[in-house]
């Protein structure tokens, strides 16, 4: 069940669903340490897997959109980017029944069709990468987009409402560095997409 090559893992020796419904599985969890010590509550949920996508058009500006985030209670800029689809119909699930999962190139261009209105035919993956080891079992698939055009209208899911804004990289740069970009896995995803152009954006 966990790696403990170097006698750091702990064993779970309880867990508790305290929500689980369609939307989240919530857990309380108790575990013995590498000294043998119990300890709980340690609490972890499940979501699904994500896709973030770096996405630019072609004159080089990046496609960007703006909505609401009820963690922070705030409207944020942020990149496209959305959640892979499961064929049982739930939001969440396990790293051990990916199967079960859209796979995530699909959903990313999927994701940015439906966002933005925009496609592409360059792709490049950037990293997959857990999206908060110390809580969460998700990970985040971590897309670029290259010459994106737009085909069509944007096609919004009944709880989405968000606008698509263009902007140049030093807008981004900017708006990063003054804390009005503030999803952590996109500012990632940033950084890896001007690392990977191997220039200053």
């Amino acid at each position: 069940m966990y790696k403990n090559k170097d006698g750091l893992a702990w064993e779970e020796i309880s867990m508790e669903h305290i929500v689980q419904d369609e939307w989240i599985d919530f857990r309380r969890s108790a575990y013995r340490f590498p000294d043998g010590a119990t300890f709980e509550p340690f609490y972890s949920y499940s979501r699904r897997s994500y896709v973030v996508i770096v996405a630019s058009d072609t004159e080089g500006n990046y496609l960007c959109v703006r909505q609401f985030r009820h963690g922070i209670k705030e409207v944020t800029t942020e990149f496209p980017a959305g959640g892979l689809e499961r064929s049982d119909g739930k939001e969440y699930g396990t790293p051990n029944d990916a199967a079960s999962s859209e796979e995530a190139l699909k959903a990313a261009k999927r994701e940015l069709l439906e966002e933005t209105g925009y496609e592409s035919d360059e792709w490049i993956h950037l990293l997959t990468i857990p999206s908060n080891a110390s809580i969460a079992d998700n990970y985040a698939f971590v897309y670029m987009a290259r010459n994106c055009r737009k085909i069509a209208e944007q096609n919004l899911d009944e709880t989405e409402f968000l606008n698509v804004e263009i902007h140049k990289a030093n807008e981004i740069d900017n708006m990063i560095h003054t804390g009005n970009f503030q999803q952590s896995v996109h500012v990632m995803a940033w950084l890896l997409a001007k690392e990977k152009n191997g220039k200053t954006m």
